[in-house]
C-alpha cells in the first residue's frame, strides 16, 4: 500500500502519543518505541481505524479508553500476547502493519488525523446502518415501481393510438395490479 504519510511525521506522532498517553500494556510502549527507532519498519506502518479487518494489525489502547488493552491480528489468528506480535514485527519487517490506537477523543485529535490513513480492508457496507440499508432498499423498490409504471403507461398510450381495445385492457389491468402491489408493500 502506497502511503503519503512521511516517516518523520509518523515518528513525531508516536513521540507525541507516548508523551501524552499512558498505555494499558507496557509492552505496547516497547513496540511503539521499537518502531520509532527503526525507520525501515516505520515505512510499512499504517495508522488506521478498524484495524481488525487488516491482514496484519495491532490495536493498542490507553488507560483513558474503554477498549481492550492490546490485540494482534495476523490473517485469521488473533492474540493478546504482545511478545508474539513484537517477534512478528521483527521477523517480517517489510510487510505492512496496520495500527489502530484507542484513546480518549482520538477522532478529534489533530496529530492522529495527520497520520491516519484510509483502511483498504474495511468492507464496503461496513458503515451502513440498518436504517441506511432499509432506505436504499425502499428507494430501489420505488425506482423499479416508477420504471414499470412508466413502461405500462407508454404501452397503454400506444394501445390507444392503435385503437387496440384488447391491449389497452391488458396493460390497464397490469397497471392496476402494479399499483395495488406497491401500495400493499408500503
Amino acid at each position: 500500500m502506497e502511503t503519503s504519510i512521511r516517516v518523520e511525521d509518523k515518528k513525531s506522532f508516536i513521540q507525541w502519543f507516548l508523551g501524552n498517553y499512558q498505555l494499558k500494556k507496557r509492552e505496547s510502549v516497547w513496540i511503539l518505541n521499537y518502531l520509532l527507532n527503526h525507520e525501515q519498519l516505520l515505512e510499512h506502518v499504517h495508522f488506521v481505524l478498524e484495524a481488525r479487518f487488516c491482514p496484519r494489525a495491532m490495536i493498542i489502547s490507553t488507560h483513558c479508553s474503554k477498549e481492550i488493552a492490546f490485540r494482534f491480528y495476523k490473517k485469521h489468528i488473533v492474540t493478546t500476547d504482545a511478545d508474539k506480535s513484537f517477534h512478528d514485527i521483527r521477523l517480517h519487517a517489510k510487510e505492512p502493519i496496520y495500527i489502530q490506537l484507542n484513546f480518549k477523543h482520538s477522532k478529534q485529535s489533530i496529530p492522529y488525523m495527520k497520520v491516519l490513513e484510509d483502511n483498504p480492508f474495511i468492507p464496503d457496507d461496513y458503515f451502513l446502518t440498518k436504517s441506511d440499508k432499509k432506505m436504499a432498499e425502499e428507494w430501489l423498490e420505488y425506482s423499479l415501481y416508477e420504471y414499470k409504471k412508466e413502461v405500462l403507461l407508454q404501452n397503454i398510450n400506444e394501445a390507444l393510438d392503435q385503437k387496440n381495445q384488447q391491449l389497452f385492457e391488458h396493460y390497464s389491468d397490469q397497471l392496476k395490479k402494479l399499483e395495488a402491489s406497491y401500495i400493499i408493500k408500503k
